[in-house]
């Protein structure tokens, strides 16, 4: 087994920090073994193991209180009319957009 003798530090905002390693101590994987992880996806795909872009559809983040209570409205107002799709369908369709 390999000895582990190297540091990586890294500079983050104290909330980024403080809410994912909450997220991880809940799944019981310390950040040094998600680290050895992120680094040996880089080595295996010779690449980051993600992507970076801009949605293409407006998140939850991005959006007012009024506006995303106005695309809920606008969702329930669809789903009583029956415009929707098949659950199957959707998975398929936001498959399609990773």
């Amino acid at each position: 087994m390999a000895v582990k003798t190297a540091t990586v530090t890294a500079r983050v905002q104290p909330e980024i920090k403080q809410q994912a390693e909450e997220i991880l101590e809940h799944l019981g994987i310390p950040v040094s073994v998600l680290i050895d992880s992120l680094y040996r996806q880089i080595i295996m795909t010779n690449s980051i193991p993600y992507s970076f872009r801009i949605p293409s559809l407006q998140t939850r983040d991005s959006m007012s209180e009024e506006q995303f209570h106005a695309m809920m409205k606008t969702g329930l107002e669809q789903a009583k009319a029956g415009q929707g799709m098949q659950l199957e369908d959707a998975f398929v369709k936001i498959t399609e957009g990773i």
